[in-house]
């Protein structure tokens, strides 16, 4: 668990590269989310103010903490959300509840990802949408080894994130079909668009 200061000071250390260019790809992500969404790892709420088309929104947060901030900030927008503290591997909804389910800089995080990515294809409606948003282990041999050197340490600092994940392989090797893959920043951020096929 981590301490209280990460939670605490979150918004402050994320601001500058929200300012350098995160902000605008959170904004043009989550406004295409539609209908009922679950939003994977809400963390303080960053981003409740860009639901534009979401009928309603449920948010998972397991950190109690940052739970609190996504509560504040969920009173200060339009659409409905509902933030549970809960965790991604072991989603509280039945089968086929929602039609999109959003996640930005989560799947770094959490602890079994395979598993949080069977449960959202469980939660998620068949031909319904992932939309995620995360950073990915980088192909250049010598800046992929600096991410696995770093990451022990990255790790406790920064509440269990893991510097080189390779988010996109865990996706499709979930089920997802991958619609839409778009990087920033020298491919270090990424953002995958996919459908959840259910046979």
């Amino acid at each position: 668990m981590m301490g209280k200061w990460f939670p605490r000071l979150y918004d402050t250390l994320m601001e500058p590269l929200e300012r350098r260019g995160l902000r605008d790809i959170r904004k043009n992500l989550i406004r295409k989310a539609s209908g009922k969404v679950l939003e994977i790892g809400s963390g303080t709420g960053f981003n409740f103010p860009y639901y534009e088309q979401a009928e309603k929104v449920v948010a998972i947060e397991p950190e109690p903490l940052m739970r609190e901030q996504s509560l504040e900030k969920a009173k200060t927008v339009r659409i409905p959300i509902e933030v549970i503290l809960a965790g991604a591997e072991a989603l509280p909804f039945p089968d086929n509840t929602f039609d999109t389910v959003v996640g930005t800089l989560v799947l770094c995080t959490i602890p079994n990802p395979s598993k949080a990515l069977a449960e959202i294809r469980r939660v998620c409606k068949s031909d319904g949408t992932v939309l995620f948003f995360e950073h990915v282990r980088l192909s250049d041999p010598f800046l992929g080894r600096l991410q696995d050197w770093l990451t022990p340490i990255w790790k406790q600092l920064c509440d269990g994130c893991h510097l080189n994940r390779d988010s996109l392989e865990q996706v499709k090797r979930a089920g997802f079909k991958v619609i839409r893959i778009e990087q920033y920043f020298k491919n270090i951020f990424i953002v995958i668009e996919a459908a959840n096929k259910k046979i």
